[in-house]
């Protein structure tokens, strides 16, 4: 298995980077996962924004060549892992821009004449990990799940990512956050998932 990790928080001494360190080590010590690509949007300078005028049309994002080398890593990977702290009900915006550029139309997905389009990304499967300063059950009582939705289902199944799973951990900034608990809980899930 082939695992891309994507890691969007701009601070390497923070919890985000403690829980991405225990995704590398679990995957590390994993016998049914063979590569390891790491992409740090911040570290990456990864540029969020979609700019479209006369010369770059939005229908033809697939074809630039910026974005070439992240399309061959999604590609790549059997396995995503996406690592995030949850802003205001969903992830920050440098991760959407990501999304937004590279899951785009003849890439991950082909419109067709039917009611669904083509999905292009078959077969991979999907981990978000999350943390949140609220408690856990926030996106779930106070926004209807809305994280969660827009993730798995108007993105990831859209594109035909089936297999996916979450783990979104709140009360992060607390004291009683069973931090610890957690980051021990993500590892041990990579040291032993397999594809």
């Amino acid at each position: 298995m082939k695992t891309l990790i994507v890691y969007t928080y701009p601070n390497h001494k923070s919890l985000n980077y403690a829980f991405l360190q225990e995704v590398m080590k679990g995957c590390q010590e994993n016998p049914a996962i063979d590569e390891i690509q790491l992409l740090d949007l911040y570290e990456e300078d990864f540029d969020p924004r979609l700019i479209f005028h006369e010369h770059k049309r939005r229908r033809d994002m697939y074809r630039d060549q910026k974005l070439e080398k992240y399309r061959q890593q999604l590609t790549w990977a059997d396995q995503l892992v996406f690592v995030y702290p949850i802003w205001w009900g969903r992830p920050p915006a440098m991760l959407l821009g990501y999304i937004d550029q590279l899951f785009a139309a003849n890439f991950a997905y082909r419109d067709t004449k039917g009611l669904f389009p083509e999905a292009l990304l078959k077969g991979k499967s999907v981990v978000c990990v999350s943390t949140m300063k609220g408690p856990t059950n926030y996106p779930l009582l106070w926004l209807n799940n809305a994280h969660k939705i827009l993730m798995k289902r108007a993105l990831f199944k859209f594109v035909g990512m089936k297999k996916v799973k979450f783990f979104e951990f709140g009360n992060m900034e607390s004291k009683k956050g069973k931090q610890q608990q957690k980051l021990n809980k993500v590892y041990q899930y990579f040291r032993k998932v397999a594809y």
